[in-house]
C-alpha cells in the first residue's frame, strides 16, 4: 500500500536517503519547514514503516567481507510446509544480505557476502545442508561491483 506523501515528505526523504544523519536543522532549512515538523514528518514516516531502518552501509573490504555471492535457489515443491526451514535459515543468517522469491527458473535469489570461499561453504552448508527440498542451487561470485545502493527514486 503505497503512503499518502505530500512535497515536503518527499524531500525528506530524497536528503535522508542519501545521508539519514543530516542533522534536522539542515533538513528544515533545504525543505522550508521548521526544525520541529522536520521531526514531527520523520517520525511519522518511521512509525507508518515508509522509513523501514535507519543503517549505516559498510564497505565490505574494510570489515573483511569482500565476496559478494548470488545463488540461485530451486526448490523441489514451493509448499509453505516445506519452505519454512528454508525462510527461517536464510532470515536468521548474518550473512544474507537480501533475499528475493522471484518468478522463472529459480524460486529465491540470495545476496550473500563472505570473507572467503572457506567461510561461503559454510554458509551454504548452513543454508541448504540436509534440507531435502533444496533442489539445486546455483553460485554467481561478483567480480566487481559497479553500484551499491537501496536508495529508490523519488518524486521531484
Amino acid at each position: 500500500m503505497k503512503a499518502d506523501l505530500d512535497s515536503f515528505d518527499w524531500a525528506i526523504l530524497a536528503i535522508l536517503q542519501k545521508n539519514n544523519l543530516t542533522p534536522q536543522r539542515e533538513i528544515a532549512e533545504r525543505v522550508h519547514l521548521s526544525p520541529a515538523a522536520v521531526q514531527r514528518r520523520i517520525r511519522r514516516l518511521q512509525d507508518s514503516g515508509v522509513i523501514a531502518a535507519n543503517t549505516a552501509q559498510l564497505n565490505p573490504e574494510a570489515v573483511g567481507r569482500p565476496l559478494t555471492i548470488l545463488i540461485e535457489v530451486q526448490l523441489v515443491n514451493e509448499l509453505d510446509a516445506l519452505t519454512a526451514g528454508f525462510r527461517a535459515r536464510v532470515a536468521a543468517e548474518p550473512a544474507v544480505q537480501q533475499c528475493y522469491s522471484t518468478t522463472g527458473h529459480t524460486d529465491y535469489l540470495l545476496v550473500v557476502t563472505a570473507g572467503d570461499m572457506q567461510e561461503y561453504q559454510a554458509i551454504t552448508q548452513r543454508l541448504f545442508g540436509g534440507d531435502q527440498n533444496i533442489q539445486r542451487f546455483t553460485t554467481s561470485i561478483a567480480l566487481a561491483t559497479l553500484k551499491r545502493s537501496l536508495q529508490m527514486p523519488l518524486p521531484g
